[in-house]
């Protein structure tokens, strides 16, 4: 029987499970109906964060300090900013507080201080990049709404990041510095600014597929109507498109969103990102196995699997028939392949609908430039392949859009360097 045979059952028992992937043009256009609707205020899935953070090239010759607190690791920085961009001069890492043990706000900010401080010589600015829910105010501060990702932090309720950083540095007799706050992903859309100056875009994108998944761009004021700002100046916009609803799920992305610790919401997160890819392949080989696409001998090595991660289903996405045999090792690697170039599909669709709502990318001596961090855009061979791909198949030669894929050591830190030197 051969290889054909099995694709083309694999791709009959995904559509029967609503686990094809839908048209990038088709996806688009809901997605820039659901952006409009955010800009203007009106319910929508995407709630097009105003950041009231500016991009644009920053004076050369200046440094910045830069906290980066994650779910996981904190770094404090120097960024120099030069003749080729943001450059890293010195950086000092550490657990993020309240990963090992809890701690209070106050211990959290102290910590902060006491990290900034052994860098901001010579530095002008502080950025502060929050990958927390904060609720961004035109000061360009953050009210903190939830500590998450397993970092347990008490009385941060209601409390502004900036302002309390600015104030233990005050108590320590450190010098005060301009700050700003900063979402991670509209970090990594400003650790591109160095690009402009060199490489002729006509934009920047910022794409964060990793643990999570998120897309950012540049607009001109007037188009957040909920503002209700005259126009004449830029400010990036937090799509917050992981909460993108208006793709219908699969039977396996139902199982998995119900299993969830947050059932109905994040719907795209967990089509697209690394959190959920490894455990949206295992479901939906379990799903085969059930229905008779493997061996017995396959059915049983794929119901054994307890967890799959992203990097392993990635791997099985290439290598499964040697792991299981030429029959089965065919089924597996389709599976896998499929559930992560709809993944990139749905990605690219997202980046389509940002430079159509923007009207970027029109020319291909200017493209527009997607600035992406994250794990899975990094490190998944086949999702960084296949959303290459469907940038070239799709965007250019049918939507007649272009832009190119950039990724960047240390975007997060270096970005959010950017940003405070631009808005401070």
């Amino acid at each position: 029987m051969s290889a054909e045979h099995h694709l083309s059952k694999t791709d009959a028992f995904l559509l029967r499970h609503g686990m094809d992937a839908k048209p990038i043009p088709a996806v688009a256009t809901a997605f820039v109906q659901e952006m409009e609707r955010g800009l203007a205020g009106e319910p929508s899935s995407l709630d097009m964060i105003p950041t009231y953070l500016s991009a644009g090239i920053p004076v050369l010759g200046r440094r910045a300090a830069v906290v980066d607190a994650g779910g996981t690791n904190f770094r404090a920085s120097r960024v120099f900013f030069g003749e080729k961009g943001p450059e890293l001069e010195y950086v000092e890492r550490a657990p993020m507080p309240g990963t090992e043990s809890p701690v209070s706000w106050e211990e959290f900010i102290e910590f902060s201080a006491r990290k900034i401080i052994r860098v901001m010589e010579g530095c002008s600015s502080i950025g502060f990049c929050f990958s927390f829910r904060a609720d961004i105010t035109p000061e360009r501060d953050g009210r903190v709404i939830l500590m998450s990702k397993g970092v347990q932090i008490s009385g941060y309720e209601g409390r502004y990041i900036c302002a309390d950083l600015r104030e233990a540095l005050r108590r320590m007799g450190a010098k005060e510095l301009p700050s700003v706050l900063v979402n991670d992903t509209a970090a990594v859309l400003l650790s591109g600014t160095g690009l402009l100056m060199s490489e002729g875009y006509d934009s920047l994108i910022g794409l964060v597929c990793g643990t999570g998944q998120n897309t950012c761009c540049t607009l001109d004021i007037s188009r957040i109507g909920k503002l209700g700002a005259p126009g004449g100046q830029n400010m990036l916009v937090n799509l917050e498109s992981g909460c993108f609803s208006l793709i219908e799920p699969g039977d396996f992305d139902r199982e998995l969103d119900a299993a969830s610790v947050n059932p109905g919401d994040h719907v795209f997160e967990k089509m697209t990102s690394g959190a959920y890819l490894g455990e949206l392949c295992r479901l939906t080989l379990k799903g085969a196995a059930r229905e008779g696409l493997l061996s017995d001998e396959g059915a049983e090595r794929v119901h054994s699997i307890a967890t799959l991660s992203s990097a392993d289903a990635d791997m099985m996405a290439s290598v499964a028939p040697k792991l299981y045999g030429r029959r089965d090792g065919c089924v597996v690697r389709d599976i896998c392949r499929a559930v992560f170039s709809r993944a990139a599909r749905y990605v690219c669709a997202n980046i389509a609908a940002i430079l159509i709502l923007t009207d970027k990318g029109k020319d291909p001596e200017h493209p527009a430039c997607v600035c992406a961090d994250g794990s899975v855009v990094r490190h998944s061979r086949v999702f960084s392949s296949e959303l290459r791909h469907y940038m070239d198949s799709s965007l250019r030669a049918v939507l007649g859009r272009h832009c190119v894929l950039h990724t960047l050591e240390e975007a997060t830190t270096l970005g959010t360097a950017s940003a405070a030197l631009l808005n401070t």
